[in-house]
């Protein structure tokens, strides 16, 4: 769904038997199952699996006549199926402790389950009749329609949302996937979408082209790979989605201002498009600058500076996002008291143009290269967070064997790469500024106004 966060995981390896680390490339199996990309991986978890994956049907795959085509179309997927009704399918997943659930994001349909190992079965098989053969209720999605329709309103009224949503216009081409639509186009266009067109969606993109499931835990990957072979057998259909010519960074700053009433902060992102894939060689190293600059922790420079020494900020933090399918972009993301936010503004400034013009310390790099590390260990030391980091790299374009060889590469990362990474595809003198919140001497937008 446009408005609801892409799924997202960090990495580490922890896996075999309990307390030793292998490589996943060795271990996991992984087979082309009638197009379906499975990987499947025993780890030193007992009897509970995980199962992710993703099918290329996001919200990018929606005609510029109707954008939020595939979010009503993933979001009927657990409405019931031909077979039986959704209260059914519940029953069923709740006698035997076990979830499973579809969302949409910008690029892609995804899919998340829990069981325990001898529950599998089930699993896989209300996975496969769901995707494969939903009841598309027209009562069921006239009631989805109400329900999205007030999602959109309501995130209208958060000024994060805007700052973001109104960010990616001014960064992004008509027709770039991560360039937004306008809540105003998400509401009509979701009024007008008939339960026919949803079905023509369906029948249309969802197939297991481009798919990809990855099952971790407990589990014998042989015999998943039966229970999935099974599910899908006879399945045909979907698409890989074009290639894309990376958004063109801007010729110059821009500055847009939403006002609105009653907010007690002021939502400001700063950025720009990268031009960047996470295949990139540049990611990497301008992601781990980035991290050093802005990322989770008081120790980064905007933490450090922003808000601890000069008490203008409750958290202030920049990232790289959007890069997985196609190129994305880098922004700082804050929240400013009315009363303070120039004051704000101008220190994160000052903060990002000394990061930018100086780069960064070797001391920092070292720093930030021992903290990676121990996330790394103790981030993924569930299924859920291995097959989760898993499909997020094989997404990315990254080989298998790049879930283990990640900390290696990041550790070899230079001074001189991340600087250079930094100079290269960012530019302060033309980064795009959005402030949406209640500021003095304006008159407010409407609520779903952008």
């Amino acid at each position: 769904m446009r408005f609801i966060a892409a799924f997202a995981a960090c990495a580490a390896v922890l896996l075999a038997a309990p307390g030793a680390r292998a490589s996943v490339a060795k271990y996991a199996v992984r087979a082309d199952i009638d197009g379906i990309d499975v990987v499947a991986l025993r780890t030193g978890v007992q009897d509970v699996v995980t199962l992710v994956g993703s099918l290329p049907a996001g919200d990018d795959r929606s005609p510029p006549g109707n954008v939020m085509l595939a979010t009503l179309t993933g979001a009927m997927l657990d409405k019931g199926t031909t077979v039986q009704d959704k209260f059914a399918i519940a029953e069923k997943l709740g006698n035997v402790g076990a979830r499973l659930s579809f969302s949409v994001d910008t690029n892609t349909l995804m899919i998340s389950g829990r069981c325990l190992r001898k529950d599998l079965p089930l699993l896989v098989g209300l996975m496969a009749e769901q995707l494969r053969t939903p009841a598309f209720s027209e009562q069921e999605f006239k009631k989805l329609q109400v329900q999205l329709q007030g999602a959109v309103r309501q995130q209208q009224e958060d000024p994060g949302f805007r700052a973001g949503d109104a960010f990616s216009r001014a960064v992004f081409p008509v027709g770039h996937p991560n360039r937004q639509p306008t809540a105003e186009q998400m509401l009509a266009d979701m009024s007008k979408t008939t339960i026919a067109e949803v079905r023509q969606f369906h029948q249309q993109y969802y197939g297991p082209s481009g798919m990809r499931l990855v099952i971790v835990g407990d589990v014998d990957p042989t015999a998943a790979q039966a229970e999935v072979r099974k599910a899908f057998s006879g399945w045909t259909g979907g698409s890989l989605p074009p290639a894309l010519t990376p958004a063109k960074a801007a010729a110059s700053a821009q500055i847009e201002t939403i006002v609105m009433a009653d907010k007690t902060s002021v939502a400001v992102v700063i950025g720009q498009a990268t031009q960047l894939k996470y295949s990139d060689p540049d990611t990497l190293p301008l992601r781990l600058g980035t991290r050093i600059f802005g990322g989770d922790g008081f120790t980064t420079r905007l933490m450090a500076n922003v808000r601890d020494k000069e008490g203008l900020t409750y958290g202030v933090y920049a990232y790289v996002s959007g890069d997985t399918f196609t190129d994305g972009d880098w922004r700082i993301q804050g929240d400013f008291a009315p009363a303070l936010l120039d004051k704000g503004i101008a220190s994160t400034r000052r903060q990002l143009e000394a990061w930018h013009a100086d780069g960064i310390t070797d001391a920092e790099l070292k720093r930030e290269k021992t903290q990676f590390a121990g996330n790394y260990q103790v981030g993924l030391a569930t299924s859920g967070g291995m097959a989760g980091t898993i499909l997020v790299m094989l997404n990315r374009g990254m080989p298998l064997e790049f879930v283990d060889e990640y900390p290696a590469r990041v550790k070899a990362i230079t001074r001189d790469q991340v600087n250079s990474a930094i100079r290269k595809h960012l530019d302060p003198a033309k980064m795009t500024l959005v402030k949406a919140g209640t500021i003095g001497g304006a008159e407010a937008d409407p609520p779903a106004a952008n």
